[in-house]
């Protein structure tokens, strides 16, 4: 929840844009134009969060056997006029934002050479047969 209130907090905070050198700025006002919440005596929830300049939040929660898991999307207009939307799952395994947007790892710069794999492959027959040991003791 308190993502959401920065987030919103964020988004209707003046925005200061500065032109060098003279270090004179100018501000804008954003307002928001949708704030829509939901919370029951469950534990669910749900955030949406609209600004005039089109940054849209959208964000869920339902318990779920004692996991915490969040749902959720938002979007906005980059610099470029390009779309940007990021969907996103935060549980037990961590924040999992999705989009097209955000960089990947380049491919590894070339192939694992074969006595590496074979190592690999070594040392995981080694600690299979030392916890079947330990299991038989």
């Amino acid at each position: 929840m308190k993502f959401v209130l920065l987030f919103a907090v964020a988004l209707a905070a003046p925005h200061f844009t500065y032109s060098a050198p003279t270090g004179e700025s100018s501000e804008e006002f954003v307002p928001i134009v949708k704030d829509t919440r939901y919370h029951d005596e469950h534990g669910n929830f749900l955030v949406e969060v609209e600004a005039a300049n089109g940054i849209v939040l959208s964000r869920s929660y339902t318990p779920d056997d004692g996991v915490v898991q969040q749902a959720g999307q938002y979007s906005y207009t980059a610099p470029d006029g390009s779309p940007v939307v990021v969907k996103f799952v935060a549980d037990e395994y961590g924040y999992q934002p999705e989009s097209d947007y955000l960089p990947v790892a380049p491919a590894f710069p070339h192939p694992i050479p074969q006595f590496v794999l074979d190592q690999i492959a070594f040392a995981a027959a080694e600690d299979a047969a030392r916890a079947d040991d330990s299991h038989e003791s």
